[in-house]
């Protein structure tokens, strides 16, 4: 499972498009999906999109993630740039737990 968040910038909305963003702004929730979730500014110039997406072979790499993830983005429909993406395997994250302290 990977986890992907891409940094990036709407281009050209359309008057209708700005609407149902800033409409859609305050329900969007925050967290990593397979449908994949937007935060951005009320300017809607940048925005934030978090996406997980399940490793389809055992050898999917963080390529294979970034690709599946901007498809998920570009089916949303909104005209954007990319700016940045950073992609986490899940599987490679460490917990700490505090030990008991006697």
């Amino acid at each position: 499972m990977f986890r992907v968040t891409i940094r990036g910038a709407f281009e050209e909305l359309g008057k209708d498009e700005r609407e149902a963003l800033r409409t859609a702004v305050g329900s969007f929730q925050v967290g990593f999906t397979e449908a994949g979730t937007f935060t951005c500014d009320q300017s809607l110039s940048a925005f934030t999109f978090r996406c997980q997406v399940p490793a389809e072979e055992p050898d999917d790499g963080e390529h294979e993630a970034t690709e599946r993830a901007i498809a998920v983005l570009t089916a949303h429909g909104h005209p954007h740039r990319i700016l940045r993406v950073g992609v986490t395997d899940m599987p490679d994250i460490k917990i700490r737990r505090k030990g008991k302290r006697g």
